[in-house]
């Protein structure tokens, strides 16, 4: 249900509004959307300092103590012929992952409290593009779930998600269920207001498979403290129904304790499954959430 008071409502705009920037040489022939991706995405990195890990690769990252359990085909005797310590030698990981990206598209995502704030889809897609330069940067595949295209390495995925995200058609709030790779990645963007069921058989679908999760909830703020007052229109955006109620004040708590409960809910079926589960508001900066998100992604990676 979306709330509606009198002269609060701005006008919905479409997310991908502006066909080019050319302010800047670099992004010419870019929407507007992605140009704020990069720049959100470049305000992250400086932050993350690269994506150095364990793994796999033959390029040198550290050496490290030896230590019960490892294998003694990896002690370095000349770096451990230094000292009194047995070293062993760590690699970097080289092995590109393959990441799915889905933002919610249902009507309630066009909904903004005020006009100064930009719509849960504005910033679904920010950040679905933001987190797609991140992840590409550091050589991994991305593309948007249900798209039909493959997960792509480099400049040209950002591209191609772009590209996918304007073609997509309203849809549920919850991702279809895909058979994607065991032991891929899927990151969910949108509002998650759907009942707890619907959200427990997606994630239960994924999980079966192997497939590691990461739930983004992008909420208003007024989603999550009901802050109008008086003669309030309950507008619903989904052919769930409207309702008016003359002093919006006398179900807040009562609303309160509903959207606490559904949000526990959420934490509790993606700490089961083993996903992550992190909630952004929009009157909030997008970097720290697509930094959590990031690391996270990371953590995934290494177990």
């Amino acid at each position: 249900m979306i709330a509606e008071a009198s002269g609060r409502r701005g006008a919905n705009r479409s997310p991908h509004d502006g066909m080019l920037h050319r302010a800047e040489e670099l992004a010419a022939q870019l929407p507007p959307l992605m140009v704020a991706a990069e720049r959100v995405a470049a305000t992250v990195s400086q932050g993350v300092h690269g994506r150095r890990r364990v793994g796999q690769g033959e390029s040198f990252w550290q050496f490290r103590r030896y230590q019960p359990g490892d294998s003694t085909l990896r002690i370095d005797w000349r770096q451990s012929a230094k000292s009194q310590r047995v070293y062993i030698r760590q690699t970097e990981w080289e092995a590109a992952q393959s990441v799915w990206l889905w933002s919610d598209a249902s009507p309630s995502m066009r909904y903004r409290s005020i006009a100064t704030l930009p719509a849960k889809a504005e910033r679904a897609d920010l950040l679905l593009l933001a987190l797609a330069a991140l992840l590409t940067r550091g050589g991994e595949r991305v593309a948007v779930l249900g798209s039909g295209s493959a997960p792509r390495p480099g400049r040209a995925a950002i591209r191609r998600c772009a590209a996918d995200l304007d073609r997509r058609r309203p849809g549920s709030g919850a991702p279809p269920v895909e058979p994607l790779p065991r032991h891929a990645r899927l990151v969910a963007i949108g509002d998650l207001l759907e009942p707890l069921d619907a959200v427990k058989e997606m994630i239960g679908g994924y999980a079966a498979r192997g497939i590691r999760g990461h739930l983004v909830q992008v909420l208003d703020p007024a989603e999550e403290t009901l802050p109008f007052s008086g003669r309030v229109h309950f507008h619903g955006a989904e052919g769930d129904g409207d309702m008016v109620f003359g002093r919006v004040e006398s179900i807040r708590d009562a609303y309160r304790a509903a959207f606490d409960a559904h949000h526990r809910g959420l934490e509790a079926l993606a700490r089961t499954a083993g996903w992550t589960f992190v909630t952004h508001r929009t009157d909030r900066p997008p970097e720290p959430v697509l930094l959590s998100l990031f690391l996270a992604l990371a953590e995934t990676t290494e177990r």
